[in-house]
C-alpha cells in the first residue's frame, strides 16, 4: 500500500526539520514544494508532499499517516 501526507508549516528551519525527519523514516519526495505567503501573520508557509510505501497493510480512513 502507498500512503501519502502533504507537510505544511512556516518556512523556517523546523520546516526543514519535519522533512528531514519524514525523510529519515522512509517517506519520498512526491512532487516540487509549494510556498504560500499569508498576508495576515506576514509569513511564508511552506508545503511538501511525501508518499510511502507500506507492506503487509491496508488502507484505512482512521489511519495515522505519519505512524507508517
Amino acid at each position: 500500500m502507498k500512503v501519502y501526507r502533504f507537510l505544511t508549516g512556516p518556512d523556517d528551519a523546523s520546516f526543514c526539520h519535519r522533512v528531514t525527519d519524514a525523510l529519515n523514516k522512509g517517506w519520498e519526495l512526491h512532487g516540487a514544494p509549494s510556498l504560500s505567503f499569508n498576508v495576515a501573520e506576514n509569513k511564508m508557509f511552506c508545503g511538501q508532499a511525501v508518499v510511502k510505501t507500506v507492506h503487509g497493510k491496508e488502507y484505512h480512513p482512521d489511519m495515522k499517516l505519519g505512524e507508517q
